[in-house]
């Protein structure tokens, strides 16, 4: 690896810090605002050099990874998690709420605020544009979920999984499937609606993780 400079070392050392906190890099964007920089662009910048360098490697358009994993867990990497799956949850129309008691799902990393995340099954294939299909096990996190995220929505005991968009006191739930229609709940009944978590990965039935950063 070639020698960072002391500007693209700071840079490096905030996408570590990031992920050992957050399990992903973060976005452009994200990273510009840790780095009060004016501009994604400049992080675009840093990436290329940090890859150029040796210190990153480019897997998609927006997708990194870190060549030296000892960088981020220098003592090694933490033992696994366990996460519970309490249930299930339609990614369709809205249906009645299903919840059980369905295992764990076992992962060999740990997950940040692991107790406050939890796993339901997936049923439907209204996010599949996300490769969120029926039978997948979705993770949702008890934090705050800011408009245009997905998240599981419970509604006069009926449940769904979509992206949440809050628009003028109503809630505008899109479907990742053109097949698939958005459900609009207005200002009168927004009241009633609760947010059971923000969507924070998946994991298939081949048991491999897929995160939607």
């Amino acid at each position: 690896m070639d020698k960072l400079t002391a500007k693209q070392e700071k840079f490096y050392e905030s996408l570590v810090s990031f992920f050992q906190k957050h399990l992903r890099l973060p976005s452009h964007r994200e990273a510009a605002e840790l780095n009060d920089f004016k501009s994604a662009n400049s992080s675009v910048q840093y990436h290329r050099a940090l890859v150029k360098k040796g210190y990153l490697k480019k897997d998609g358009p927006e997708n990194y990874t870190f060549t030296s994993p000892s960088d981020v867990w220098p003592g090694g990497e933490p033992n696994g998690t366990s996460i519970p799956i309490l249930g299930e949850i339609t990614a369709g129309s809205m249906q009645e709420a299903i919840e059980s008691d369905l295992g764990e799902l076992t992962f060999q990393h740990l997950f940040p605020n692991a107790e406050n995340i939890y796993a339901l099954r997936v049923k439907g294939m209204s996010m599949k544009e996300l490769n969120i299909t029926d039978g997948d096990f979705v993770l949702l996190s008890k934090t705050e979920l800011r408009s245009g995220e997905v998240g599981a929505v419970l509604y006069e005991d009926e449940t769904t999984l979509k992206r949440v968009h809050k628009e003028d006191n109503q809630l505008r739930l899109e479907p990742a499937n053109p097949d698939y229609d958005e459900i609009v709940i207005e200002p009168g009944e927004s009241e009633e609606v609760r947010i059971l978590g923000k969507y924070v990965g998946h994991m298939n039935e081949k048991g491999i993780f897929k995160s939607p950063y």
